[in-house]
């Protein structure tokens, strides 16, 4: 079984995405105009030829409960296409418990991602990062690992120190790291400094990570570009730690799904494909 980690859908009658659909904006991962626009569960089987399960991750809904409940209903549509979600709950909210408890009741929740880092412009005005230092933070990651759910961590390499540090504080509750951690400084410096802090959280040993969202900080990348971070992923997490998302459709701004797929073919070595294209995922996120 061939699974995709990372992507989204959105019908865009069904619920509003804020951020998808402002005007005029180009965002850390480019100009949004080309996707906004539904992108539904046909499509992205068509897009995605030669998988077979996926995994949906919450993208930014007005009303993340909406999102959730809607991508339920397209799981339960379909039932030859095993769909399961990573959806949003605000870890810091007082009605923490709550929330959880009702999103436990939709069949395909898996996980929960609230983000903390996007891209050092964005993070500035959003104040994501200072999640990290909130108390309410820890205590609903740890909540997570008690119910059985996990967490989609999407940070910046600057925040990863800081964050491994309160990662070890709740070490029941395993995480994916998307988009292998976000290194969005392409320079031999920049990637250096990126793999240094990604040891402390490859460390940690309730850490996968994901090789997706690759070009979202460089919409001209190659396999050759991108070749030193999937190599760091692979030696520091171990190809049983390492699992593959195509970010689809926000990755469709800089290459097709078919060419995506080679270039990860072609950088992980063949006899590491059944786990970082399927079994990885299907274990973390019991497929």
């Amino acid at each position: 079984m061939r699974i995709d980690a990372h992507h989204h859908l959105w019908d865009l009658t069904a619920v509003h995405y804020p951020w998808l659909m402002e005007t005029g904006a180009v965002r850390f991962f480019g100009d949004p105009t080309p996707i906004q626009r539904n992108y539904l569960l046909p499509e992205f089987r068509n897009d995605a030829k030669g998988f077979s399960a996926s995994v949906h991750i919450q993208v930014g809904a007005a009303d993340p409960w909406a999102e959730a409940h809607w991508i339920q209903s397209v799981a339960d549509q379909n039932p030859d296409w095993p769909l399961v979600q990573v959806a949003f709950c605000d870890l810091t909210a007082p009605d923490v418990t709550a929330q959880l408890d009702r999103l436990q009741t939709l069949a395909s929740v898996r996980g929960v991602r609230q983000i903390i880092g996007r891209a050092p412009g964005e993070d500035q005005l959003s104040g994501t990062n200072d999640l990290l230092d909130n108390p309410r933070f820890l205590d609903g990651l740890k909540q997570l690992g008690d119910r059985g759910l996990s967490f989609d961590l999407q940070l910046l390499p600057e925040l990863m120190v800081q964050t491994a540090t309160v990662l070890a504080q709740a070490p029941a509750t395993r995480v994916a790291l998307c988009h292998a951690g976000s290194p969005h400084d392409r320079s031999e410096q920049g990637l250096q400094r990126w793999a240094q802090a990604l040891h402390h959280l490859s460390a940690l040993p309730q850490v996968t990570c994901k090789l997706s969202g690759l070009g979202m900080f460089d919409h001209n990348w190659s396999a050759d570009s991108v070749r030193p971070i999937v190599d760091t992923c692979l030696t520091q997490f171990r190809p049983d730690r390492c699992m593959f998302g195509s970010n689809f459709p926000v990755d469709s701004l800089s290459s097709t799904y078919a060419v995506l797929v080679e270039r990860h073919g072609a950088l992980v070595p063949e006899q590491d494909h059944d786990l970082v294209f399927g079994d990885s995922a299907r274990q973390f996120y019991r497929i």
